[in-house]
């Protein structure tokens, strides 16, 4: 039985990764800080869920503790590491930068340290969509320059990835950078669209529409990109040999074993449209408050997946109505609706 380590583990994604991790017959441990970001309460019943299992381990703490990954790495010898943890939103990172630097760069800092010493066979590291930052150009394919970013949040991630290569080439640790797309479904965070707009529908409340509607995303079902992540966990990069070419549309990296790969729906949802799947599975109407767009945010996300389905035979599906209605129900059930 192999051993990961994923942090975030009590996350909206961190909780679905681990649960298909341990139906794979993985043996699990999950690093989760349990921050007070949103509602504490789901993340102890997504970890309380995880625990009904005899082959998850939860450890509750942060990743940026110093030694915590080190001894953690030296006691469970992990055989691959799926790294999540991080503090999340564009919005938030304008409010309190320091909380972005501290997670996501220190906190991906001790754990390549931790890497360094005890050598995982696969370490696969989330990233963003938000990295792509101000580029036009769609869709966003892994090859494209990315140095642009509009938000200190887009800005650490993006700053990991370049962490995590040095690494790979200093150290030869094969990383994979993943970048997600709008994730969304059950379990969802409460700061996210999705459950905001439920949120105020259900309670007769109008929902505040940024860029006055005119925003577009490519919205990713929950399951289809722990789908990607459980398929790439088996595609390690290795580094090119010399005078080896790297192939066509491939991040691989020319100097180490890295590469980045997009995990979308490679579908560009009008926020409209978004909003008027709630409306179908809410069976109400949305009162729209039309706003600018806010600091730091893009008008427009949009994957190129070749990648993932050259890398894994694999390419996300779950349509924005069959996932909003399943996101839908599950709120109406967990709140008594």
């Amino acid at each position: 039985m192999k051993t990961v380590l994923v942090t975030g583990s009590a996350g909206f994604i961190g909780y679905f990764l681990c649960t298909r991790l341990l139906e794979d017959g993985f043996r699990v441990i999950g690093l989760d800080a349990m921050t007070d970001y949103y509602d504490v309460r789901l993340k102890e019943r997504r970890q309380q869920m995880l625990l009904q299992h005899e082959h998850f381990r939860a450890v509750n703490d942060r990743v940026e503790t110093a030694d915590l990954l080190m001894s953690l790495f030296s006691a469970e010898k992990p055989d691959f590491v799926i790294h999540l943890a991080a503090q999340a939103g564009v919005r938030y990172s304008i409010e309190a930068p320091r909380s972005y630097l501290e997670s996501n760069i220190c906190g991906t800092f001790e754990l390549l340290e931790a890497a360094r010493a005890f050598p995982p066979e696969h370490m696969l590291l989330a990233s963003t969509s938000s990295a792509y930052g101000a580029n036009t150009e769609m869709p966003y394919k892994e090859t494209d320059k990315a140095d642009h970013q509009m938000s200190f949040y887009a800005a650490t991630k993006k700053a990991t990835e370049s962490m995590a290569h040095s690494y790979a080439h200093l150290y030869h640790l094969p990383v994979t950078m993943f970048r997600f797309f709008t994730v969304y479904g059950p379990w969802g965070r409460p700061d996210m669209a999705l459950f905001k707009f439920t949120k105020a529908i259900l309670e007769g409340r109008p929902i505040d529409v940024y860029n006055y509607g005119d925003m577009r995303r490519d919205f990713t079902y929950v399951e289809d990109l722990v789908q990607g992540i459980r398929l790439l966990m088996d595609a390690v990069p290795v580094r090119p040999a010399e005078g080896e070419d790297v192939p066509e549309g491939d991040s691989l990296s020319p100097v180490a074993p890295w590469r980045v790969v997009n995990i979308g729906n490679s579908s560009c949802i009008q926020l409209t449209e978004f909003i008027e799947a709630i409306e179908a599975a809410t069976g109400r109407r949305a009162e729209r408050n039309l706003m600018p767009i806010q600091a730091g945010d893009v008008p427009a996300t949009w994957a190129d997946a070749d990648l993932l389905q050259t890398l894994t035979g694999y390419r996300p599906k779950t349509t924005v109505r069959e996932g909003v209605e399943r996101f839908v129900t599950w709120y109406r059930e967990y709140y008594r609706i």
